[in-house]
């Protein structure tokens, strides 16, 4: 019998999962992480299904900004945590869903009064089959459900947030590109200026502090220039790593700005908040972790109501001519000095706990809203003014222009005029790059899913990119 029951034992132990040993070396890691390109076909593919466009020449010629983000999305490995938090989320359903295993012992009696030929060993089984009481593996299924909604509103988070890292670099690659050529523009017309004065003052038709003061100008319009070469290298570098690859892998390729361009000028406070609590997956998320906590403390209300046990067993009594005995029996627990009351407090106390949270975090997310939306229409207002001004500028320099042409205007007047000209144009780059920047805290800060629809959010929970 004790081999039989050997036997048995083992064939359910064949079904059970075994350990295979999987290595992690950095050298391997940080070589696959070198090795990103923006030139994979697997990419190709991947940008192709989620634009809806095909690239007839690849790589692509020119990168725009749903392409970069993309990118990220494929390649960004804080996105991979995310997908293995909630990998592990979805592990805890089938947790919370296993039904409790029965157990079995065997015991072994011996009888002093057995005397002759008969054995004194009683030999016995006994099992342990345990019933849940109160619907606790539903509870149990149910909290673990929304702790997986959490985890998987969290790649949703994690994914603005890159899409936010990759805009506001791009913004800085941007911004660099544009003070550089500017600067470049104007050091040009300074430097006229600066020649000329320099004569007029060596004819003695200026003074030299005069001069000075221009060349001092001139000076500074370079360093904006070598300043602007700078910070457009250090911007590739951040963009690279929004996105997760090497900074090699932007070094030749062309850039499309035209979305950092476009914004509307028309947005409603109560449109934007509206957007931010309904769809932000934070917020989600948080709801989902409420639920999670109302889950618990139904488990633990229902821990309250003890388990049933059925104990069936067998007895074989050699010594009274090898008589079979029959059992069955019934164990409960009794909640006599201890009905849960402990995590049944502590589980009320994380439903407080997460319901409070959830409410901090709305209130700071519609606090982001305010501030965001408040700072994007005074910049848009600003805005305004500095066109005006500039337009007068432009009107400025092509009158000028005009009377040089006409014989009317000396060519400093020339210089000067273009000099203010850059100058007001360097201002104007400056104010929409604000806007641009403040338009972008509003899309962190309302999450609206026509910038990031939803089924590009759902393609981002499988990972894509498989080393």
């Amino acid at each position: 019998m004790i081999r039989r029951w050997i036997s048995i034992s083992l064939v359910f132990l064949a079904g059970c999962v075994r350990f295979h040993p999987v290595a992690l070396s950095p050298e391997r890691v940080a070589a696959e992480l070198d090795n990103r390109s923006l030139t994979n076909t697997a990419l190709k593919v991947f940008l192709e299904r989620n634009l809806h466009r095909n690239f007839a020449q690849w790589p692509a010629p020119s990168w725009d900004f749903d392409m970069l983000v993309l990118t990220a999305f494929y390649y960004e490995p804080s996105l991979s945590v995310a997908r293995a938090e909630w990998s592990v989320a979805r592990g805890g359903i089938e947790t919370a869903a296993g039904r409790l295993n029965p157990t079995v012992s065997m015991t072994g009696g011996y009888d002093t009064g057995i005397a002759g030929n008969f054995s004194p060993w009683m030999p016995a089984i006994v099992f342990d089959l345990p019933l849940e009481t109160a619907g606790k593996r539903k509870k149990r299924m149910e909290q673990a459900l929304h702790l997986s909604d959490a985890a998987r509103w969290n790649i949703a988070t994690v994914a603005w947030q890159v899409r936010g890292e990759v805009r506001a670099n791009l913004l800085e690659l941007y911004t660099a590109r544009e003070t550089q050529a500017l600067a470049a523009a104007q050091a040009a017309a300074q430097a006229d200026a600066v020649r000329l004065l320099e004569g007029q003052a060596k004819a003695g038709s200026v003074s030299a502090f005069e001069a000075s003061q221009t060349r001092m100008a001139l000076d500074r319009a370079r360093l904006t220039e070598q300043q602007a070469r700078g910070a457009e290298a250090t911007a590739r570098a951040a963009l690279a790593v929004a996105m997760g690859v090497p900074s090699s892998a932007l070094k030749d390729i062309s850039f499309d700005f035209a979305a950092l361009r476009n914004y509307p000028k028309t947005l409603t406070l109560r449109a934007a908040r509206q957007q931010a609590v309904l769809h932000r997956p934070d917020i989600l998320a948080a709801l989902s972790e409420y639920e999670a906590s109302q889950d618990t403390l139904r488990l633990e209300i229902a821990r309250q109501y003890p388990d049933v046990h059925l104990n069936p067993g067998y007895l074989w009594n050699q010594g009274n001519q090898g008589d079979s005995e029959w059992q069955l029996g019934l164990s409960v627990e009794l909640p006599v000095f201890n009905r849960n009351q402990g995590p049944v407090a502590e589980a009320q106390a994380r439903r407080i706990s997460a319901a409070a949270r959830f409410r901090a975090l709305q209130a700071k997310v519609l606090g982001e809203v305010d501030l965001a939306l408040a700072g994007y229409q005074s910049a848009l207002q600003e805005s305004a003014v500095v066109q005006t001004f500039s337009e007068t500028l432009r009107d400025r320099l092509d009158s000028v222009l005009a009377q040089q042409k006409a014989g009317e205007a000396d060519p400093l007047t020339v210089a000067n005029a273009r000099v203010e000209f850059y100058a007001g144009a360097a201002f104007r780059l400056e104010t929409n790059v604000k806007i641009s920047r403040l338009f972008g805290q509003l899309e962190d800060a309302v999450q609206n899913p026509l910038t990031m629809p939803g089924a590009l959010l759902r393609n981002t929970e499988n990972n894509p990119y498989e080393p």
